[in-house]
């Protein structure tokens, strides 16, 4: 909504936009606890109205607030921890860059044929029918459901360092045929494991 807001602001076209957009170089945002504050992105920001000749400059203004100062804080702090732990370590000699990001953010590579060789069934085994249908359906998902998966499975929509194969996922049995009216979707239960209906 607001890329949308702003966008349409460095559309309009008119003379007339201080008048149309009322829109200032103070902005108010929400912080993580939902505490409305208010910041000027220039110093006297509530006298200045956005119109044709600084539109663009407020836009660039508003994001850079938005993307870099309104987690400056929170940034250096984790800046300063990832350099305690990197500074003057082999992490530096003995990993590229890429490499490092793929320890930290895991891989983006949803390899779920790995996944479905490293799964264990409680109640089930690899050759069940609903096992079959199971990773029949998954191996079609889109990456978007695959990435939803294994959030709902794991706690975490990242693909470890190693692999899929790494998870150890836990398909259990849920329940039973007279249980299913009442419970009749499959749980996610903590440790990796999935519960799915008997």
């Amino acid at each position: 909504i607001l890329a949308k807001g702003l966008q349409q602001l460095l559309d309009y076209k008119g003379d007339d936009m201080e008048e149309v957009f009322v829109q200032s170089f103070r902005i108010t945002h929400k912080d993580i606890f939902g505490t409305v504050l208010t910041y000027d992105l220039k110093e006297n920001g509530d006298t200045i109205l956005v119109n044709q000749d600084n539109k663009w400059e407020f836009v660039d203004m508003y994001t850079d607030f938005l993307l870099n100062k309104s987690m400056e804080k929170q940034f250096r702090a984790f800046r300063r921890g990832f350099l305690l732990v990197t500074e003057d370590s082999p992490l530096e000699m003995l990993f590229r860059p890429e490499e490092v990001e793929l320890l930290v953010c895991g891989s983006k590579n949803f390899d779920f044929n790995a996944l479905e060789e490293s799964t264990e069934y409680d109640g089930y085994t690899a050759s069940s029918p609903i096992i079959r249908h199971f990773w029949e359906l998954v191996h079609e998902f889109s990456q978007e459901q695959k990435r939803k998966l294994l959030q709902f499975a794991t706690g975490s929509d990242r693909v470890p360092v190693g692999g899929l194969s790494k998870l150890k996922l836990v398909i259990a049995r849920h329940g039973t045929d007279s249980e299913r009216c009442v419970a009749p979707l499959p749980p996610a239960l903590s440790l990796r494991q999935a519960a799915l209906p008997y």
